[in-house]
Parts: C-alpha cells; structure tokens; sequence
C-alpha cells in the first residue's frame, strides 16, 4: 500500500476501472454512485467512510480495512468480506444487495443490515451477536455454527436457520416468521 492519505473528501463518479482511486488510507471520505465492480481494493483502508449508490460487486478486498463503514442503497454482489483485515471490522448496510457473498468467521457483533436482500449470502462461523436483519430477505443464506445470541431476526423473510448448529440464545423472531427455524422438519404449517 502507499502512503496515500484522504481526509473529509468526496469521491462522485469515479469509475475505478478507467480512473482507479489511489492506493491507501480514506479517513471520514464519502464515495458517491462510484463503480468498483470487478476492481481491486486490496490493502486499501476505509475508515468512517461512507459509500452511497455504488456498485461493488466482486471486488476484491484481501488484507481491506473496512472501520465503521457504512453502504447505502449499494450493489455488492459476489464479495468476499472474510478477506477483509477482521482488526476493528465494523460495517452497516442499508438498502444494499448483498448476494452471494461470504462474511465467514467474521465476528460482526451489532451489525446492522437493514432493508437489504442478502440472497445465498454465507455467515458461516460468524459472530452476529446483537446483530440486526430488519426487514432484509435471506433466501437460501446459510447460517451455520454461527453465534446469534440476541440477534434480531423480527423483520428478515426467507431464512432457514437451524437452532441445532447455532448459538441462539435470546435471538428474537416474530410469531410470523418462526417457520425458518422449523425448515429442516419439513413440516406443513399453515
């Protein structure tokens, strides 16, 4: 990484596969309807940044220092989040789609994920306690041996968690959503 420094500025439009954003450290930098998709942001650090309208999908983000960065209303298909520097990892997500990607051994305590479809997203191993999925659609995401103590789950659809291989302590469903944790009984409820 080079010794690259952004402080309190504002990227728009930026099209990093024809002007690709300099290597190194983005402090409280805002990233507004950006293309990223496809692009490598290895080694790059983000910290109190927020990225808004961006398309993200597969990007690459090995050894990527994502601190107290939040997406809103972005496209992030096909990343794999568990190549990020997991040190101080804290990430929110609002109005995103998130398919198809994998979070994997992260520890994501209180994550917020809100109004975001997380489609075959994989939180294998995760940590996700006090983690928030409002109003998110979780279709055929994989939830396994994860922590999930005190993780809402009142407003997700489409979840199929096993209470088997998990930790679930205090987790909070809503009588109309419990079905997804009866998925693997194949029962009929109606």
């Amino acid at each position: 990484m080079s010794d690259s420094f952004h402080l309190d500025q504002s990227f728009e439009n930026i099209d990093h596969a024809q002007n690709p954003l300099a290597a190194g450290e983005y402090e409280n930098c805002t990233f507004t309807n950006c293309k990223f998709a496809n692009g490598d942001l290895s080694d790059y650090s983000f910290i109190e940044c927020k990225f808004s309208g961006c398309d993200l999908s597969m990007v690459k983000l090995g050894n990527t220092a994502l601190k107290e960065v939040a997406f809103y209303e972005c496209k992030m298909l096909g990343i794999r989040f568990d190549a990020c520097l997991p040190f101080l990892l804290a990430m929110s997500f609002t109005n995103c789609q998130l398919n198809f990607c994998s979070f994997q051994g992260l520890k994501l305590k209180s994550t917020q994920f809100s109004h975001s479809i997380l489609d075959e997203a994989d939180f294998s191993n995760c940590d996700l306690n006090s983690a928030v999925f409002d109003y998110c659609r979780l279709e055929r995401t994989t939830f396994n041996q994860c922590i999930l103590l005190k993780t809402d789950f009142r407003t997700a659809t489409g979840f199929d968690i096993d209470p088997m291989n998990n930790r679930m302590k205090s987790a909070k469903f809503s009588k109309d959503n419990l079905a997804g944790l009866l998925v693997k009984y194949s029962l009929d409820l109606k």
